[in-house]
């Protein structure tokens, strides 16, 4: 599997990568979940959200997604009542922030290791504890932020591009 693309968070007024996919949470519980396609080896669960911590509180505030024919996805075909702003009660677990350079490419999900690690727990959607793990130093040159190093894009009608 490709090195996945991360979800996008913003937090303490910087937008930052987030290693954490909170909607699965929300589709295992019940929630109703499109038909998701891939449109690139990197995006395997069709669909990017956006995500914002306001007073320790996370909210789902964009998605853009790909299904059947091409046809967009948003927040509001999920939320419509909260096509703005969605409040994540539904989450608890630990979002995981890289920061800093690379230290080990993984070629795989959101396995790439970096210099730090900021760990948010939540318990139904709110913040509960921060924790900054520190994984080592990167050698000179090193790449600094979290980016998917290689995918395939998938055509329109691709096999490929299905998730099954």
């Amino acid at each position: 599997m490709t090195a996945q693309i991360s979800e996008s968070l913003q937090l303490d007024g910087e937008q930052v990568p987030m290693m954490a996919t909170p909607l699965e949470q929300y589709f295992e519980l019940g929630g109703e979940k499109p038909e998701f396609h891939a449109t690139c080896s990197a995006l395997w669960r069709g669909y990017r959200a956006s995500w914002e911590i306001i007073d320790d509180r996370l909210y789902l505030v964009g998605l853009q997604g790909t299904g059947p024919g091409g046809r967009t996805i948003t927040q509001k075909d999920l939320f419509p009542d909260y096509a703005e702003r969605a409040f994540a009660h539904w989450y608890s677990g630990t979002i995981r922030i890289p920061r800093g350079k690379l230290l080990e490419y993984v070629h795989g999900g959101f396995g790439s290791q970096y210099e730090q690690d900021l760990m948010l727990t939540l318990d139904r959607g709110v913040v509960v504890s921060r924790q900054v793990i520190h994984n080592g130093t990167a050698p000179e040159g090193a790449t600094e932020g979290y980016s998917p190093a290689a995918m395939t894009v998938f055509q329109q009608g691709d096999a490929g591009g299905k998730q099954e």
